[in-house]
């Protein structure tokens, strides 16, 4: 398939800016319907389905670089909401009201209808394209994901402590307005990097689930094993084969703490400092999300970087139901990085090379036990000298483990492989969109 493009020459000038001579401008309000999302107590939600509830978005739902974090869904009773509430393919869910002004205003488009009924909270905004005006419904998602829109979203926000974007300014926004034909081309030529970003995502997706399913399968079931001679084993309190050992993980990995750091030494711009490792890149029970923040200082020891691969753990969690403290996760840094700083807030553990998926998956396995040896009230703080030495971990002799290391570390590298191509097409994504969605770069033919 080809595609045709041309650089704009001839502009005109409008509220906006410069737009092509032949582009219009229209309100957001026109283009589409903005419905606020459903008021509900915090303890009217839970983190666990229950009988007649569904899955409702929050704005922490919603990450820094506008990507849908499904795995902290709550779920509401569904009594509490209106049918006009509930989201379909297509949908924005933009943050309405926050307490950091940087995330008033991120959005995620829906691209297909969700699996189950789902609705939104309080301090988010559906932003549903109407069906009867002829502008282009993938589209608007991108013209409101541009910067120049970010840029006059931010100058609309207010508020002190928490910050709100007002409805009827939303609706007031002015958005530019190509001729249909050109809407759906430039629609087109965006979702590629989309699309290829989306399969990139479910690929590791399943790549995790089989390494999973092969680490169940040896070490949880015993398959391969089952002809062998079983013995109880007090510290996990099953029969495991003769001759395995078990271990507290004190023994097994060393444990390195992460930087204890200053709130002036962080910064939002990469280009100002090295790749800070938070709590923002664990995902709930454990696996990486690149949420980084930025490190500016100098304090840190060489024992506190981390590379790729490398096996940390979640030191503390601010989440209800534990699902963060003791998970763990394998770093993935950006593809122009070759190293970051670990936060205190999560422990490095250096294990045998051949050990490392192993250790990964069987924490991943049991994070539910991991989060018991942390304590607190608000926030959680895993005991890290008592999980040492109380965490009991199964060791299989070395030549087992090392084939079932050969076995996933393919599929952790191709991981981590994926990952670094996703944030190669989302910069190639993010750098054409402006050109694209304000006509610098028209796209002529497909």
């Amino acid at each position: 398939m080809s595609v045709k493009f041309k650089w704009e020459t001839e502009f005109k000038e409008t509220e906006i800016g410069e737009i092509p001579k032949d582009w219009e401008v229209k309100k957001l309000g026109i283009v589409a319907d903005v419905i606020r999302g459903v008021s509900f107590k915090q303890k009217e939600a839970k983190f666990e389905k229950f009988e007649n509830s569904i899955p409702i978005l929050r704005a922490n739902n919603i990450s820094e670089k506008g990507e849908l974090i499904w795995e902290e869904l709550m779920f509401i009773s569904k009594d509490k909401i209106h049918p006009k509430q509930f989201l379909k393919k297509h949908d924005i869910i933009m943050v309405a009201s926050s307490g950091s002004k940087r995330l008033v205003g991120k959005l995620f488009q829906l691209k297909k209808e969700p699996q189950e009924k789902c609705s939104f909270g309080a301090f988010l905004y559906c932003i549903r394209p109407k069906d009867n005006l002829k502008y282009n419904k993938k589209l608007l998602g991108f013209v409101l994901d541009s910067p120049l829109t970010k840029r006059r979203l931010e100058e609309v926000v207010d508020g002190t402590n928490i910050n709100n974007l007002r409805k009827s300014d939303l609706e007031n926004m002015k958005l530019i307005y190509p001729p249909p034909p050109e809407q759906s081309r430039i629609a087109t030529v965006l979702s590629w990097f989309d699309n290829l970003i989306e399969n990139k995502k479910r690929q590791n997706e399943i790549l995790e689930k089989v390494a999973m399913a092969i680490f169940k399968s040896w070490f949880v079931d015993f398959e391969p094993f089952k002809d062998e001679e079983f013995v109880y084993n007090e510290e996990l309190g099953k029969e495991i084969p003769k001759g395995w050992k078990v271990k507290p993980i004190g023994e097994v990995a060393d444990f390195v703490k992460g930087l204890s750091y200053r709130s002036n030494e962080l910064v939002n711009n990469p280009t100002e400092g090295e790749i800070f490792i938070t709590l923002k890149i664990f995902k709930r029970g454990g696996g990486f999300r690149p949420e980084y923040k930025y490190y500016k200082g100098n304090r840190y020891s060489e024992e506190q970087v981390v590379y790729d691969g490398d096996l940390v753990i979640a030191l503390t969690d601010m989440t209800s139901d534990a699902k963060v403290v003791g998970a763990p996760a394998l770093v993935i840094l950006p593809p122009d990085r070759n190293k970051g700083i670990l936060s205190l807030d999560a422990v490095k553990l250096n294990t045998p090379q051949y050990m490392k998926e192993y250790v990964y998956l069987y924490l991943k396995d049991s994070q539910e036990e991991n989060s018991t040896f942390a304590n607190g009230v608000n926030v959680l703080h895993l005991n890290l000298n008592l999980f040492k030495v109380g965490k009991f971990i199964l060791i299989p002799p070395q030549p087992i483990i090392q084939r079932f290391h050969s076995l996933v570390e393919p599929l952790f590298q191709k991981i981590i492989l994926n990952q670094k191509q996703i944030m190669v097409l989302r910069k190639i994504r993010d750098t054409l969109l402006p050109k694209l969605v304000f006509g610098k770069l028209r796209v002529e033919e497909i």
